[in-house]
């Protein structure tokens, strides 16, 4: 089962109708115009259509699954006591003094741009369950990170 908001969800179905409306018919089409090219067996630019398909229909496959495992998470039940999935997370580094904020978000919405971290990453794991004024101590490949909880808010 995967957590998500309801824009994260509603964008994953946007990105499937686009896939299966769009991307799949230009993807049959360029089978069949290099199909009309020839001789098959010595024909790579059928080959790469073929496999742009497969690539094409395994990505619908998995957003299918994803979606049907969805469970939207109903943001005005959710509390800001402790670190949880879309939870936004002020928090400062004890070690360089900076200050980050992060939402916490499935890994189908994580987007490191908008700030979103997927709940699978160490930092995440770190956080969950903290309260505001907290020390998370985090693992990640470079040492311990030490995170103080500044303010917990949901959007």
């Amino acid at each position: 089962m995967a957590y998500m908001s309801q824009e994260g969800y509603d964008k994953l179905v946007a990105q499937l109708h686009q896939l299966e409306a769009i991307e799949r018919p230009k993807a049959s089409a360029a089978i069949a115009e290099a199909a009309d090219k020839g001789d098959l067996s010595e024909n790579s630019e059928y080959d790469a259509a073929k496999e742009a398909q497969v690539h094409l229909e395994n990505k619908i496959n998995e957003l299918k699954m994803t979606i049907g495992q969805a469970k939207i998470v109903d943001v005005s039940r959710l509390s800001t006591d402790e670190v949880q999935i879309m939870s936004k997370v002020e928090m400062t580094n004890l070690a360089t003094k900076k200050t980050m904020t992060y939402t916490i978000v499935s890994e189908s919405e994580a987007n490191l741009k908008e700030n979103k971290i997927s709940i699978h990453t160490p930092i995440a794991q770190g956080l969950l369950n903290k309260k505001v004024g907290d020390v998370a101590e985090v693992k990640v490949p470079r040492g311990t990170l030490k995170l103080r909880i500044e303010s917990i808010t949901i959007d």
